[in-house]
């Protein structure tokens, strides 16, 4: 695991977040980070695994492989190709067990591997979107989370929720979706793209002139790079189940570049309420219109022309909620909460469902932070 930055981590004992770091721990497995807090004195560690008898990615990977569909004695085999270790079934049982509380998937397992095999579990495409992205999905996941007897009471009306969000997502891998439009940086510069994408531009500035007010906004379409200002919003910062997850899955990236595909890659497999990870989302002219046109709506993009395209991270159904989530490997320094209320926005009018469904939020190893897209562009009348 790379070392952290101070100013994210927080210490167990007093959760003060004035900590530094106090030098490394080398046993023959890992190099461990120490810190110390400035408030309590106390030292800690960030690591999540300690005092174990295997290297850490053997462990990660043993979970990883059983949560993706194979037996222990499968799992054993893995290990001992991958890692070149004999590890007993017993062991890897023991593993297993020790952190099912953080990889919930545990839960629906026996009724995930009944529906799909380890090898067609994930669905898996790479995308050519000015750069490559690699979009997964969770099959077993997805019927699960809305027909399991576990979730399913979470919705008043499944079909509601799952046949658009269903659809949406099974798109994405068909020549029917527009990842034409995802490709407007090679456009600009004469590639192939570009009668397309200079076609899609015109007729949007012909059909709302007040979606392209000056030429530095209307070159601009990705979300991540947009700034607009907002509805004041509340957000709640804590430290759950997703920093716990993060923490255990940035033991397996080689490099700080890996950190987003691994967390994505761990969530997707381990934890039983992400669906998908790398989710194309895109704001076109007509959603903007709806938008507008819906009282108490205060719509912050008409500088933007569309198409406005984004990929989510990581995609989550729990408490009756799709949540959209963003790794940032320090968090607590960072706020994209227009990123993300766009991510909502494009979201909710391509599956046709109200935007109070959709909860945003950002987090990394140490901290969560959350808010309702909703209130960052509806005026509730008094």
């Amino acid at each position: 695991m790379k070392t952290d930055n101070p100013k994210s981590i927080t210490c167990p004992y007093c959760q003060s977040s004035n900590t530094k770091k106090e030098g490394k721990r080398k046993n023959r497995l890992q190099i461990i980070q120490k810190y110390k807090c400035k408030g309590c004195s106390k030292a800690f560690t960030s690591s999540p695994l300690k005092s174990k008898s295997y290297p850490i990615k053997a462990i990660l990977n043993s979970i990883l492989h059983y949560n993706l569909g194979y037996t222990q004695k499968g799992v054993s085999r893995i290990i001992a190709r991958k890692h070149k270790l004999q590890v007993p079934q017993k062991t890897i049982s023991n593993w297993i067990n020790e952190y099912k509380q953080i990889c919930t998937f545990a839960n629906i397992r026996k009724q995930a591997i009944k529906l799909h095999n380890p090898k067609n579990i994930i669905k898996k495409l790479e995308l050519n979107h000015i750069q490559p992205y690699i979009f997964k999905y969770h099959k077993a996941k997805l019927h699960l989370l809305f027909h399991s007897i576990l979730y399913n009471n979470q919705f008043h009306n499944i079909a509601h929720f799952y046949e658009p969000l269903k659809s949406y997502i099974e798109k994405i891998s068909t020549k029917d979706f527009p990842h034409h439009i995802f490709t407007y940086d090679k456009a600009k510069a004469g590639g192939p793209d570009a009668d397309v994408a200079k076609f899609n531009n015109e007729s949007i500035i012909k059909s709302n002139k007040n979606l392209a007010t000056s030429v530095g906004d209307s070159t601009n379409k990705r979300a991540s790079q947009i700034k607009f200002s907002h509805l004041k919003i509340k957000i709640s910062s804590k430290n759950n189940l997703a920093c716990k997850l993060a923490r255990l899955a940035l033991n397996l990236a080689l490099t700080n570049k890996e950190r987003h595909q691994v967390i994505q890659n761990f969530f997707l497999i381990n934890d039983s309420t992400t669906i998908a990870v790398e989710v194309p989302v895109y704001l076109t002219n007509w959603d903007a219109g709806y938008y507008r046109n819906q009282k108490g709506f205060i719509f912050p993009l008409n500088h933007y022309t569309t198409p406005i395209t984004g990929h989510i991270d990581i995609l989550q159904i729990r408490n009756g909620l799709i949540h959209i989530l963003d790794y940032k490997p320090y968090a607590k320094n960072e706020n994209p909460a227009e990123q993300l209320t766009i991510y909502a926005l494009a979201l909710s009018r391509k599956l046709n469902l109200p935007l109070y469904y959709f909860k945003c939020a950002w987090f990394d190893e140490n901290n969560y932070c959350e808010f309702f897209p909703l209130h960052a562009v509806y005026k509730k009348e008094s």
